[in-house]
C-alpha cells in the first residue's frame, strides 16, 4: 500500500509502538492513518504515534485478517518445521522479504519439556530501529505455533549479516543477486 489512508478501527486492536516495541492498544472506534502495508502487517498513526499493527488483527482495521494457523498434531510436542513457517511469514519493515529468506534467523531450539522457543537472529544492520518491532513481530507469530508457551528472541551481530546470507530467492527479488 503506497498511499495513506484513514480507518475507523472496528473493535480494540493491538498494537507496538515503532520502533521501541512498547505494547499498546488503539481503542475500538478510533480513526487512524495507515501509512505502510508490508508483509501483512501495517504501519499505522495514532494520537501521533506511530504504530505497528499484525496482520492477524488487520480485522481490527475494517481490512481483511491474515490467517496463521496451524494443524495441532495431539502429541503435545512444538513441531520446528511449523516454527519455521510462522517465521517465514514475518517481514522486514523496509524490504519486501520474510526473515528467513533474507538469512537473519541464525538458529531455533526448541525445548518441548518448557514449551519454549529460542531463537537467535540478526539484523540488515546493526543500528536498525526497527529491530525491537521485528523481535515483536517474531514472538507474536511463533506464539501461534500449537504448544508454544514461550518465546525468547535475542538478537546477535556476530556473525554480521551480509547479503550472501539472502536465499537466492530474496536476492533476486530484491535486486541484490550477483
Amino acid at each position: 500500500m503506497s498511499e495513506q489512508r484513514m480507518v475507523s478501527t472496528t473493535r480494540e486492536c493491538p498494537a507496538r509502538l515503532v520502533p521501541v516495541g512498547e505494547p499498546m492498544t488503539i481503542p475500538a472506534h478510533t480513526f487512524v492513518t495507515i501509512t505502510q502495508s508490508l508483509g501483512g502487517n501495517y504501519t499505522v498513526v495514532y494520537q501521533g504515534n506511530m504504530l505497528r499493527v499484525d496482520g492477524t488483527d488487520a480485522d481490527a482495521l475494517g481490512l481483511e485478517k491474515f490467517i496463521l494457523e496451524f494443524e495441532d498434531p495431539g502429541d503435545g510436542r512444538i513441531h520446528e518445521e511449523q516454527i519455521w513457517q510462522a517465521l517465514e511469514t514475518v517481514y522486514d519493515p523496509e524490504i519486501p522479504v520474510d526473515l528467513r529468506s533474507l538469512g537473519l534467523i541464525y538458529s531455533l531450539k526448541v525445548d518441548q519439556h518448557a514449551a519454549k522457543v529460542t531463537i537467535e537472529m540478526t539484523l540488515t544492520a546493526p543500528g536498525c530501529g526497527m529491530g525491537p518491532v521485528l523481535v515483536g513481530d517474531v514472538k507474536h507469530r511463533v506464539r501461534l505455533v500449537p504448544n508454544v508457551k514461550e518465546v525468547e528472541v535475542n538478537l546477535v551481530f556476530d556473525p554480521p549479516w551480509q547479503r550472501d546470507m539472502m536465499s537466492e530467492e530474496a536476492q533476486l527479488a530484491t535486486g541484490m543477486f550477483y
